[in-house]
C-alpha cells in the first residue's frame, strides 16, 4: 500500500515536470515565430485592413457639417422629388459658413463624386455666405436665401446626394469600382453608360494577364526543359540569361525596349535591312508593344518554377516508359507532363498575379486604351488623392487574385503549388 501511494506521488511529479517542460517548449516556439507573425501583421494584414477601411470610410461631410449630417439622417423622403425640411437648410447654412476652409474643400470634393459640379456649387455658395447678413430665423428664409445664391439648391438631386454622403460608412466606392451606384430612391443601379469604365478596365487587365501568362507557358516550358537536359556550360549560360532581368533595373529594361521597338529602333532597322518590311512597324505605345515587353518581363517568373519542378524528375522515368514500348509523345503526356504540373501551376499563378498588378511597364509602353487597373489605382492614389476609389479598385484586384489562387489550388493542389508534394 505504501509503495502504491509512493508510485502515485512519483507519477504526479513526473507528469508535472513533463507539463512544465512542454509549456516551456511551446513558449520558446511562440517566441521564435513571434517576429514572423509581427512582420506578416505589419506588412500584410495591416495594409489590407487599411485598404478595406479606406474603401468604405466616409467622414468628409461629418467633419465639415456634423449637425447637418444628423438632420439629413432624420430626413426620410417619400419620393425622389422631395426637398429636405427647413431645419436642414438652416443648419447647413450656419455650419458651412463657419466651417474651416480645408474641411469645406474635402466635403466639396466628396460631394462632387456624387454629382458632377457639386464642388463648384458648394465653394461658390460658401464664398457668398462669408458676407451673409440676413436673418434666417424665419421659416423658409434659409431655403429662399440659398435658392437666391444658386437655383440648383432647389433641385432635390443635390440634397439626396448630400444625404448619401452624410453617413459614416458608404458603399459608394465599392459600387463605383464595378460601375454601379445608388439613385435618389436608394436603389442600387447601373452607372450611366458614359461612366461605365472600370469593368472594361478590369476585364482588359485580366485578359492581358491571361495572354501574357499563356505565351510565357508556351515559351517557358521548352526553355526550362532545355535548361535541364543541356550540357552544364550551356545550362549555366541559359540560367544566367533567364536571371539577368532580375539583376537589371525595371525602369532600365522598359526604357531599353522603348529604344529597341520605336520606329527608328533596332528591330525596325533590322527588319528593313532584311527586306521584310517597307515601312517601319508600330511596335511601341500600343497593344503589341505591351505584350512584347510584358512577356519579356514575366518569362523568368514562369521558367524558374518549371525548372525547379523538372530538375526534380529522375531522367530514367522517360527511359523506363520508352523501354515499355510507349511512344515518346505518350510518355511525355502520361509521365513527364503530369509530374511538371506543380511547376506549371506555380508559374502560371505567379506570372498571372504579377502581371495583373503591374503598373510601371504598361504606363510607359502601352497606349491610353491599353492601361491596366494598376495605372488607375496609382492615378487615384497619387494624382486625385481619392483614397476611397484607389482602395476599392485595389480590393477588386485583390479579390480577382484570390479567386485565381483558389482556382489554381483546386486544380493543382495547394501542396503541389508550394512544392510540398
Amino acid at each position: 500500500m505504501t509503495l502504491t501511494v509512493q508510485d502515485s506521488a512519483e507519477t504526479r511529479k513526473l507528469r508535472h515536470a513533463w507539463g512544465r517542460a512542454g509549456k516551456r517548449r511551446r513558449t520558446i516556439s511562440l517566441l521564435l515565430v513571434a517576429p514572423l507573425f509581427v512582420y506578416v501583421l505589419l506588412t500584410f494584414m495591416l495594409p489590407i485592413g487599411m485598404m478595406l477601411y479606406n474603401a468604405v470610410e466616409n467622414v468628409e461631410l461629418m467633419r465639415a457639417v456634423p449637425e447637418t449630417t444628423v438632420a439629413l439622417g432624420q430626413w426620410k423622403p417619400e419620393n425622389p422629388d422631395e426637398l429636405p425640411p427647413d431645419i436642414v437648410f438652416t443648419t447647413f447654412l450656419h455650419e458651412i459658413s463657419a466651417a474651416p476652409r480645408n474641411l469645406v474643400g474635402e466635403a466639396a470634393r466628396r460631394l462632387n463624386y456624387e454629382v458632377s459640379g457639386y464642388r463648384t456649387l458648394l465653394t461658390s455658395t460658401v464664398r457668398k455666405l462669408r458676407t451673409m447678413s440676413e436673418n434666417l430665423s424665419e421659416e423658409g428664409a434659409a431655403r429662399r436665401f440659398m435658392a437666391g445664391i444658386d437655383t440648383r439648391w432647389e433641385e432635390p438631386a443635390y440634397w439626396h446626394a448630400m444625404k448619401r454622403a452624410s453617413s459614416t460608412y458608404t458603399p459608394y466606392y465599392m459600387l463605383a469600382a464595378v460601375d454601379l451606384g445608388i439613385d435618389d430612391a436608394g436603389q442600387v443601379v447601373q452607372a450611366p453608360e458614359e461612366q461605365r469604365t472600370y469593368i472594361d478596365i478590369l476585364l482588359r487587365t485580366l485578359k492581358t494577364a491571361a495572354i501574357v501568362t499563356a505565351v510565357c507557358v508556351v515559351l517557358g516550358y521548352p526553355l526550362a526543359n532545355l535548361m535541364v537536359v543541356a550540357s552544364r556550360p550551356f545550362s549555366i549560360a541559359l540560367i544566367i540569361a533567364v536571371m539577368l532581368p532580375f539583376w537589371t533595373s525595371l525602369l532600365a529594361r522598359t526604357s531599353a525596349w522603348i529604344v529597341l521597338l520605336q520606329r527608328e529602333g533596332l528591330v525596325n532597322s533590322l527588319l528593313g535591312y532584311l527586306g521584310l518590311i517597307r515601312e517601319p512597324l508600330e511596335l511601341i505605345f500600343n497593344t503589341t508593344g505591351l505584350y512584347i515587353v510584358m512577356i519579356h518581363m514575366m518569362l523568368p517568373f514562369m521558367v524558374l518554377p518549371l525548372y525547379s519542378a523538372m530538375k526534380g524528375i529522375p531522367p530514367h522515368f522517360m527511359k523506363a516508359s520508352a523501354s515499355l514500348g510507349a511512344h515518346p509523345v505518350r510518355g511525355f503526356l502520361n509521365v513527364y507532363l503530369p509530374m511538371t504540373l506543380p511547376g506549371v501551376g506555380a508559374g502560371v499563378l505567379l506570372t498571372f498575379i504579377v502581371t495583373a498588378g503591374y503598373y510601371i511597364t504598361p504606363s510607359l509602353v502601352a497606349s491610353a486604351r491599353d492601361q491596366m487597373l494598376g495605372y488607375f489605382i496609382a492615378f487615384f492614389a497619387n494624382t486625385t488623392i481619392n483614397w476611397g476609389m484607389a482602395s476599392a479598385l485595389g480590393i477588386i484586384l485583390l479579390a480577382c487574385t484570390v479567386a485565381v489562387y483558389f482556382l489554381a489550388a483546386r486544380t493543382v493542389g495547394v501542396r503541389q503549388l508550394a512544392g510540398l508534394k
